[in-house]
């Protein structure tokens, strides 16, 4: 992988992982563009480094004051939102490496992540801030994070969308699903540090891991505080329009024999 390349994927990385099109999805299609098909989820695990970093600064504020108080209602909202993932990625770690990698179901998710937010950008009279979050609410959007595994079910979206379903209003749903994303992405990243010492990375050196990481932190800050303010008065449904006609596409061509 060039370095080029990196900071190219670097940049999917950083913008998708936080506007609900699914990250996963389109630096698959990245990595295919690039003839790096067998990179799989480790190359997308560590630029997710990148993106953690991203995170950590918009909400260091919040985290330290759940290291501080680690009983408090967010410290513990935080923590039964993630379960969810977390029995997922455990029990299914290796099946969604294997379709991650051929991309055989992507299309097919990526209009999924359109129905989605098209039906939860309709549901009306989102009232609830991050003080009034409930733990049925985070066990519900915790459930939509653990459904996003599948690789083109964009994680944000889906989170965000179960936030409006869950009557959060527009601002509180992106910015408590960003926040829900630090330990989903930090569990990632110690699952896939296996790999770090494994084959997986010979054609990939660690000065265009870097590029890739620092241009994913970059474009994922830029992207966190961007979709929380373009959600206090935009709708989902350009994201759900976007993401059928990269669906359709996506489909077309596989039918077709291209991908």
């Amino acid at each position: 992988m060039s370095k080029l390349e990196a900071f190219i994927l670097g940049i999917i990385q950083g913008l998708t992982e936080f506007l609900p099109i699914s990250s996963t999805g389109h630096l698959y299609l990245g990595r295919l563009a690039f003839g790096l098909e067998e990179a799989g989820l480790f190359l997308d695990t560590m630029l997710h480094i990148g993106t953690l970093i991203a995170v950590l600064v918009v909400y260091q504020k919040e985290l330290l004051h759940m290291i501080r108080h680690p009983f408090s209602k967010l410290s513990l909202i935080l923590v039964i939102g993630t379960i969810p993932a977390v029995i997922v990625g455990l029990l299914f770690k290796d099946f969604f490496d294997s379709i991650s990698k051929n991309g055989v179901t992507i299309g097919w998710e990526f209009l999924a992540t359109g129905f989605i937010m098209y039906f939860a950008d309709n549901v009306k009279g989102g009232y609830k801030k991050l003080q009034d979050l409930t733990y049925t609410d985070a066990l519900v959007i915790g459930s939509f994070q653990a459904a996003a595994i599948f690789p083109a079910l964009s994680r944000s979206g889906l989170t965000i969308a179960a936030g409006l379903i869950r009557k959060l209003d527009r601002e509180t749903a992106a910015y408590f699903s960003f926040l829900l994303s630090t330990p989903a992405i930090l569990g990632g990243i110690v699952l896939q540090g296996k790999d770090l010492f494994s084959g997986h990375v010979e054609a990939i050196s660690f000065t265009s891991l870097l590029i890739g990481t620092v241009s994913a932190g970059l474009f994922g800050y830029f992207a966190i505080v961007g979709m929380i303010n373009f959600l206090k008065k935009r709708s989902l449904k350009v994201f759900s329009y976007y993401v059928w006609a990269l669906g359709i596409a996506i489909l077309i061509l596989q039918f077709t024999g291209v991908l």
